[in-house]
């Protein structure tokens, strides 16, 4: 096996990615339409039949190609032409889909405690206020050994939270209520954005990520991201989590031959939009350390620009596409593009960067000792795939022939905090009725039958009432109608909620 990838071609030879250097990291940059999404599905590919699996997120659908044996396609052809390859060698890759809502491929999901606050809190866009409040209910929620596995229990810790803030206050710091109902509030809006598909059980396994199959090919694992793509937060923080869990989990081996792993994070800039200086730095610890892990990280993005200057010093793997320099932002761009690369004195980068063709880039890759190589224009290999997305025929076969394909699909809802909150304002509903029946209360008016109520007037109260009233006076507030709502179903043999 060769321990290099051949990605383009310049001047009649080769440019090639060496493998002991992937986990280096590295850059694909472009604006659109210049050729990225091929380049990546290149890199997909030749990391595949070098044995590395391989994650990345489908933006457009157009990745999911990579499970189909190319051909037939002239741009493809044109470009085998131009390279001067006479035969090209079409042959599909072993992938799997996910997608966070189960629709186009095995559901992914996290639980709200191994999300953790930090996560959590830039998805629903808190401020340090409410991320405090978080991270206090999380440690409260721990302390008393209640799991969080999906948003209704963190919902229940939250009402607990509030409802016992003086209790919790010495020990957790002041739990506002307006604090509360912020993360309420954020929590609503993540459900009527589908978020809610994103946290439970089963958890995702991150050792199947790094599969191989009986021929020795890494996975290539394709998340569906078209509709997960249109709430930037939740997308960018999913590949966040993925990628601490991964450094949280692998161990270190230092350099090895070839990464286990290459991550691809398509539509880099929505990593950092907006994120906190924790969260940043955060992002910049995984970056630097993963590598020991044997796991590559490359950033796709429009304009390198994008990726904060002390994470773009890391990515010694670049492939520039072709920027376009409209406005002044777009020309300050293209300069910050060129100083990147060593230099060529055969190329004037800057003006290179804005002339450079559709499936054209820039490429310097780094060599046996980890130095950049000058620069060199050169022009992408075609893919052995299809070019252009799989049909739902095709894709639902490909997910159904999986090894993971009934496990993931099948949704677990054990005990957590969410059912131990429950039972409690059962048992203390349960007491008050009791406690009514010993001061002579009729035990045949919860029956609907006739007893005191008759006697004394009053319209007969069934059991269903009687609970759902005890229960509204002792717990008061949302989860306490939200668990009579879960009693009352149980009784009357409805589904809850």
């Amino acid at each position: 096996m060769s321990d290099r990838l051949i990605i383009a071609q310049s001047k009649g030879s080769t440019l090639d990615l060496l493998l002991p250097m992937a986990n280096r990291h590295g850059l694909i940059a472009g604006a659109t339409g210049t050729g990225k999404t091929v380049t990546l599905q290149v890199l997909a590919e030749q990391f595949s039949q070098a044995g590395i699996p391989v994650f990345m997120a489908d933006i457009k659908g157009d990745l999911s190609g990579l499970g189909q044996i190319g051909g037939g396609n002239i741009k493809v052809a044109a470009r085998a032409k131009e390279l001067g390859l006479t035969t090209i060698e079409y042959a599909d890759n072993p992938v799997v889909y996910w997608d966070v809502f189960g629709q186009k491929g095995h559901p992914m999901r996290a639980t709200v405690s191994d999300m953790g606050p930090l996560l959590l809190s830039r998805i629903l866009n808190l401020n340090d206020t409410q991320t405090g409040v978080l991270t206090a209910v999380f440690k409260a929620a721990d302390d008393q050994g209640w799991l969080l596995l999906d948003l209704k229990d963190l919902r229940a810790m939250l009402q607990y939270a509030s409802q016992n803030a003086q209790k919790l206050i010495v020990e957790y710091g002041n739990i506002s209520a307006a604090s509360v109902g912020a993360i309420q509030r954020g929590l609503l809006q993540l459900e009527h954005e589908g978020g809610e598909h994103l946290f439970g059980e089963p958890m995702f396994n991150f050792a199947d990520l790094m599969q191989t199959n009986e021929n020795g090919r890494g996975v290539i694992n394709i998340l569906s991201a078209e509709t997960l793509h249109n709430t930037p937060r939740l997308y960018a923080t999913l590949l966040l989590w993925l990628l601490s869990e991964l450094y949280e989990n692998l161990a270190e081996v230092g350099d090895l031959d070839k990464p286990k792993l290459v991550f691809f994070f398509d539509e880099a800039h929505l990593l950092f939009n907006d994120a906190p200086k924790v969260l940043l730095d955060k992002i910049e610890q995984v970056v630097r350390l993963i590598r020991s892990k044997a796991v590559g990280i490359y950033f796709v993005s429009q304009n390198p620009l994008d990726i904060p200057d002390k994470i773009l010093g890391q990515l010694g793997n670049r492939i520039q596409h072709a920027l376009r320099a409209f406005t002044p932002r777009d020309q300050k761009a293209v300069k910050a593009a060129a100083q990147t690369f060593r230099s060529n004195p055969n190329i004037n980068v800057e003006t290179a960067i804005t002339e450079l063709g559709v499936g054209e880039a820039l490429v310097s890759f780094l060599d046996e000792k980890g130095r950049p190589h000058p620069v060199e224009i050169g022009k992408i290999f075609p893919p052995m795939s299809r070019l252009g997305p799989v049909t739902d025929q095709e894709r639902q076969k490909i997910i159904r022939n999986s090894g993971f394909y009934g496990y993931y699909e099948e949704t677990i809802d054990r005990e957590s905090a969410y059912e131990i909150l429950k039972e409690q304002v059962e048992r203390k509903a349960g007491k008050e009725i009791q406690s009514e029946g010993d001061h002579g209360f009729d035990w045949r008016d919860m029956l609907g039958g006739e007893g005191n109520s008759k006697r004394s007037g009053r319209q007969p109260q069934g059991i269903i009432e009687t609970v759902a009233k005890s229960a509204a006076r002792t717990v008061g507030g949302e989860i306490g109608r939200q668990i009579l709502r879960g009693i009352l179903g149980s009784i009357l043999g409805k589904n809850r909620r």
